[in-house]
C-alpha cells in the first residue's frame, strides 16, 4: 500500500482577491508562508519518505518550507501542476460569471485531460515509490479532481472545497485507491484563515 498525502499550497494574493490562478505562476503571500510553516511543524519526519511538488512557485515554496522542517528529499513532477483554466485565469468570480456563465473557459484543460494526467502521475509515483509515504504539494482544483475520482463523486470537484494548507490523504494499492482524509486543517487553527479563499 502506497500512502500519499496531498497538501494544497499556501495562500497567495490572488487567492485573497478571488482570482482564478490555474497555471499562472503566483507567489505565496505572508499568510501562505505561515501556512506552509504550520504544515512543516505538524508533519513528523519519521512518517514520510519524499516530497513531490508541482513546479509552480506557490507550490514549490510551500514544499521547500515543509522540507526544511522534515529534511527529506524533494523533487518536482510536472504531472501535479494545477489545472489550466485558459482565458479565465486572473479573473475574479464575478468577472468569470459574467463572461463565461457556463464555465466553458476558452483554452481550458478539460476534465478528461486532468484525469488522464493525474492517473499517469500517480501510476509513476506508485511504481517509483511503492509502499512508501509520500507528500505531494499541489493545487486546489487538481487535488479536488483526484478526490472526486477516488470518492466516486462524494467529495472534490463541484462538491467540496479545500483550504490553503489543507491535507488530503489517499491510499493506493495495485488496483484501487481510497481517500482516507479530506481537507484536514487542525494544524492551521492557530492562523487566521479566510475560508472564502478557494482555487
Amino acid at each position: 500500500m502506497t500512502h500519499i498525502s496531498f497538501i494544497r499550497h499556501g495562500e497567495t494574493a490572488w487567492n485573497t482577491a478571488g482570482r482564478l490562478q490555474g497555471r499562472t505562476d503566483i507567489a505565496l503571500n505572508s499568510t501562505g508562508l505561515q501556512q506552509a510553516k504550520a504544515c512543516g511543524e505538524y508533519l513528523e519526519a519519521k512518517d514520510w519518505d519524499i516530497i513531490i511538488t508541482s513546479p509552480l512557485k506557490r507550490a514549490r515554496k510551500t514544499a521547500e518550507i515543509i522540507q526544511s522542517k522534515l529534511e527529506i528529499p524533494l523533487i518536482e513532477m510536472e504531472e501535479f501542476i494545477e489545472v489550466g483554466f485558459g482565458e479565465a485565469e486572473g479573473l475574479t468570480f464575478a468577472e468569470r460569471d459574467k463572461l463565461y456563465p457556463n464555465r466553458d473557459y476558452p483554452k481550458k484543460e478539460h476534465a478528461d485531460m486532468v484525469t488522464k494526467r493525474f492517473l499517469k502521475g500517480l501510476n509513476k509515483v506508485k511504481q517509483q515509490y511503492k509502499d512508501q509515504h509520500i507528500l505531494i504539494v499541489s493545487h486546489g482544483a487538481f487535488i479536488n479532481a483526484i478526490a472526486y475520482h477516488y470518492s466516486n463523486g462524494r467529495i472534490g470537484t463541484g462538491v467540496s472545497r479545500l483550504n490553503n494548507g489543507g491535507i488530503t490523504s489517499l491510499y493506493l494499492d495495485d488496483t484501487h485507491g481510497k481517500i482516507t482524509a479530506y481537507n484536514q486543517i487542525d494544524h492551521l487553527n492557530s492562523l487566521i484563515l479566510n475560508n472564502d479563499n478557494k482555487i
